[in-house]
């Protein structure tokens, strides 16, 4: 169980958002100003991957409006990844996307996370990483169920409304709702306004 923990620093090869390859991609250096996204999918050129890539992209400025930077892994290689990337849409690509892909060949980093599956492709897992490297959120999926990029990024809200205000989150909070003190009095007061709601 990672999260409170200080994320798996890493640094791979990957293809970053341009195109270019390097092979000193360090997690830690590629937190945004407010942290980052960091999400594990199973492989290049198969089915249900290309649909959370794309909705990751296409939701990549939501993110950075925050201060949130998107960092895809898989086990492939960055050939495999840059091919992927120059690949069109409709012919079974997910395009230029706009967020770097980084290459997990030896599966180290799949295993740091415990995504890893039977030692051979990694689970849908995604980490919500705090500015100072703290795992504040994260889900794995299994391999048939794709993930929700929209409610990843309720979550970032929610983090940083935290960060911000100290106080806590209720059961389906979404920005610009009231948030609860953390303490017995701040609690009693918001349910006596909400129960129903909730």
């Amino acid at each position: 169980m990672l999260v409170t923990k200080k994320a798996p620093d890493f640094t791979a090869t990957a293809v970053l958002a341009n195109g270019q390859i390097v092979e000193d991609f360090n997690l830690m250096d590629n937190l945004g100003e407010k942290g980052a996204v960091l999400f594990f999918y199973p492989l290049d050129f198969t089915f249900v991957c290309p649909s959370e890539i794309i909705a990751f992209s296409h939701r990549a400025d939501e993110f950075k409006k925050r201060g949130i930077n998107i960092i895809g892994v898989s086990v492939d290689s960055q050939f495999s990844h840059f091919a992927w990337r120059e690949t069109p849409v409709e012919q079974g690509g997910i395009g230029r996307i706009n967020f770097p892909l980084v290459a997990d060949l030896t599966k180290q980093i799949s295993r740091d996370y415990d995504v890893l599956l039977d030692e051979a492709v990694a689970l849908r897992g995604s980490f919500l990483i705090d500015a100072d490297g703290t795992i504040r959120h994260a889900v794995i999926n299994d391999l048939p169920l794709g993930r929700n990029e929209d409610e990843m990024l309720r979550m970032v809200d929610a983090m940083l409304f935290t960060n911000e205000h100290g106080e806590v989150c209720p059961a389906g909070w979404q920005p610009g709702d009231e948030g609860m003190k953390p303490d017995a009095e701040g609690v009693a007061s918001y349910l006596e306004k909400h129960a129903d709601e909730l």
